[in-house]
C-alpha cells in the first residue's frame, strides 16, 4: 500500500529506529518516551500480554539484565498512516539474537500501532508472532 502521509511514515520510522538503538544499549530511559501510558505488547510465543508503559518497562529491565541477553531488532517493512487521524501501522519482521555472538533465538513479523500525542509518535500496541 502506497503511504498515505510520507511525514508521518518517516517519523514512524524514526521512532523505530530510536526503539531499536535503546533495545541494543540496554536504554530503559530512551524507551519510556516512545511508549504511551496504556501501551499494550502482546508476546510472539505464548500470547503474554503486557499492558501499560510501566509493565512493559519493567519487563525491558528483566530482559536487559539476562545473562546471556537477547538482543531484539524489529525490521520495519510498511507503514502506513491514517489520513483523518494521527496514527499510523507499522508492519516488519522481528528478530532475538545473543548479544556479542548474534546467534538468532527466535524471530518473526510483528504489527505496531502508533499515535501521535504531543508532537511525538508513541506506540499504543505491538504483536508479535513467532515463527522460527
Amino acid at each position: 500500500m502506497t503511504p498515505s502521509n510520507p511525514a508521518a511514515e518517516l517519523a514512524v520510522r524514526s521512532a523505530r529506529a530510536a526503539f531499536n538503538r535503546a533495545l541494543a544499549e540496554a536504554d530503559l530511559g530512551a524507551i519510556g518516551p516512545l511508549l504511551a501510558r496504556d501501551v499494550v505488547l502482546i508476546t510472539g510465543s505464548d500470547s503474554g500480554v503486557v499492558a501499560g508503559r510501566q509493565a512493559q518497562l519493567i519487563a525491558w529491565k528483566r530482559e536487559f539484565s539476562a545473562r546471556p541477553r537477547t538482543v531484539y531488532v524489529r525490521t520495519t517493512q510498511s507503514v502506513t498512516a491514517s489520513t483523518i487521524e494521527p496514527i499510523a501501522l507499522e508492519q516488519g519482521i522481528w528478530e532475538g539474537t545473543i548479544e556479542g555472538q548474534g546467534t538468532l533465538v527466535a524471530g518473526g513479523v510483528y504489527s505496531a500501532k502508533w499515535r501521535q500525542t504531543d508532537g511525538a509518535w508513541r506506540l499504543i500496541a505491538e504483536i508479535f508472532v513467532t515463527l522460527r
